[in-house]
C-alpha cells in the first residue's frame, strides 16, 4: 500500500514540475513574439537608424538567450558539455567577427 502512496506522490510531483515547464515555455514563446513584433514595428516605423539597428540587435540576443536557455534545456542539469562547446563556438565566433571587423576598418 505505501508503494503505491509512493508512486502516486512521485507522478504529482512530476506532473506539477512538467506543468510549471511548460508554463515557462509559453511565457518565454509569448514574449519571444512580442520581441519580434516590437522589432518589426520599429522597421515599419520611420525612426532614425541610430536607434532602430542597435534595438534590432538588443532585442535579437535576448530572443537567442531564451532560445539556448529554455527551448534548447540549457537550464537542465546534464547539458554542461553542450554548453560549454556552444558557449566555446559562440565566444569564437566573435572574436573572430570583431578580427575581421578590425582588420576591415584599419
Amino acid at each position: 500500500m505505501t508503494n503505491n502512496t509512493n508512486i502516486d506522490k512521485i507522478n504529482s510531483f512530476q506532473k506539477q514540475e512538467q506543468k510549471q515547464e511548460m508554463k515557462h515555455q509559453v511565457i518565454t514563446f509569448v514574449l519571444m513574439i512580442v520581441f519580434t513584433l516590437i522589432a518589426f514595428l520599429a522597421v515599419a516605423s520611420d525612426l532614425d537608424k541610430i536607434f532602430v539597428i542597435p534595438l534590432i540587435l538588443i532585442l535579437a540576443v535576448v530572443q537567442v538567450g531564451f532560445q539556448f536557455y529554455y527551448f534548447m534545456h540549457m537550464k537542465d542539469k546534464g547539458h554542461e558539455i553542450i554548453s560549454t562547446l556552444i558557449f566555446s563556438g559562440i565566444w569564437i565566433a566573435a572574436v573572430a567577427i570583431l578580427t575581421f571587423t578590425t582588420i576591415i576598418w584599419w
